[in-house]
């Protein structure tokens, strides 16, 4: 049986290796690459069954075996209020979504310090481990959470933390791995267990047989009800960011805010009519990526999926970039913003188009491109774009601007 550890960080691989079972595997390390939009030179030549948990975002580290992946791992050190827990989402549903179990290493709480007051915890947004186990009842995968190590049960008061300078989190002191959570840790004994038990089971039964048996093991069975219980426990309900920053409405009143762009030969398709009603993320910002792709993908599972794929959903997922109006007068909406315009997601998508080969001539092609021309052939610019416009295309069956919108037919 052959290990092969993708890796965005070395030393990161070095640490998850040496502390769990695959130290007596026979190993070997590949360095992974985001996308080919911020690494074109690179991306193309990895192996296709990774690009595809790549598709939405690049997770810390992916572990295979014989060619098949068996999990991925996500580590922040972030403080995690409002929508700062959701902004690695998109990493953790592409990997769920691709039958990978996905570990996601987050501080419980990290001390903020600012100048204009003493430093205080910032605690974690409990609705994410609801987001976590609603995918996980959809795919039936192991999405699960553990908390980055920290001086946060200890010392209740953040100023009296001997942390503080690292935000009261705890590294390993092993400076091999560097940046790395403290491996003496509960938290993390707990994550290793969970991972050896995957690997186990993996080698058992074949990485296939393997995805129905996760969710039974004990060991990850009461990761799932720890991770039910801390939800409860730390007050999570449904009015908590991002979902504070929803709006339900009639369908109809998305429709003919829509209309303005149906003429005698084209009427708006059939799949936003199939659903009576819309979910609506309303987003008075400049235009950008972090922390909204995470927070859509949240949302989705948090409100819309009933099922794998996003036309399995109760309600429409929408984008709205400004401030949003419900015009009950005329069933419509008004949105209104000095921030965000649809030339903003338009020029972030030309941007990224720069980086597509496929309008060129063969002889105008290095060799050193041709492969990854051939990759472009297949998935067109899939990977070229840059992130947020990756995640906001795929979640979001349409996306609201004052001055224009872009939404699905089908």
């Amino acid at each position: 049986m052959n290990y092969r550890v993708w890796y965005s960080t070395e030393s990161f691989a070095d640490y998850l290796i040496d502390n769990t079972v695959l130290k007596s595997k026979s190993i070997v390390k590949r360095k992974m690459y985001e996308s080919d939009a911020n690494n074109a030179k690179n991306f193309h030549t990895l192996p296709d069954h990774i690009k595809k948990i790549l598709y939405l975002d690049a997770p810390d580290l992916i572990v295979e075996l014989d060619t098949e992946p068996i999990f991925s791992i996500e580590v922040s050190t972030e403080a995690g209020t409002g929508h700062n827990a959701f902004q690695r989402f998109s990493r953790l549903a592409a990997s769920v979504e691709n039958n990978v179990p996905a570990f996601y290493i987050y501080p419980e709480a990290a001390i903020i310090t600012r100048h204009d007051s003493e430093p205080k915890w910032d605690k974690i947004n409990p609705l994410v481990f609801k987001a976590l186990d609603d995918i996980m009842t959809i795919y039936r995968i192991p999405a699960l959470l553990y908390y980055f190590p920290s001086d946060f049960k200890k010392y209740s008061n953040a100023k009296d933390s001997p942390n503080i300078l690292s935000k009261g989190l705890l590294f390993d002191k092993n400076r091999n791995y560097a940046g790395s959570p403290d491996s003496k840790n509960v938290e993390m004994d707990l994550m290793f267990q969970a991972i050896n038990e995957i690997i186990d089971v993996v080698e058992k039964s074949g990485v296939i047989n393997a995805r129905d048996k996760f969710l039974s093991k004990r060991i990850i069975s009461a990761r799932k009800s720890f991770m039910q219980n801390e939800f409860s426990s730390k007050g999570g309900n449904e009015n908590m960011s991002p979902l504070t920053a929803t709006i339900k409405i009639d369908t109809s009143y998305l429709l003919n805010f829509l209309s303005k762009h149906e003429n005698s030969s084209y009427q708006i398709g059939e799949l936003l009519r199939s659903r009576k009603e819309t979910i609506i993320y309303k987003v008075d910002a400049t235009f950008r990526g972090d922390p909204y792709p995470g927070a859509l993908a949240a949302i989705d599972y948090l409100l819309c999926r009933e099922g794998t794929t996003f036309e399995e959903r109760k309600y429409n997922l929408v984008m709205a970039w400004g401030l949003l109006t419900i015009d009950e007068k005329n069933n419509s909406l008004i949105l209104e913003s000095e921030k965000s315009t649809i030339n903003d997601f338009i020029s972030a998508v030309q941007a990224s188009e720069s980086k597509n080969l496929l309008t060129k001539n063969y002889n105008d092609i290095a060799n050193s491109e041709i492969p990854r021309y051939y990759m472009q052939v297949r998935y067109g610019s899939m990977f070229s774009k840059v992130k947020h416009i990756r995640v906001f295309s795929y979640f979001a069956d349409a996306i609201l601007f004052p001055d224009g919108s872009l939404w699905r037919d089908a």
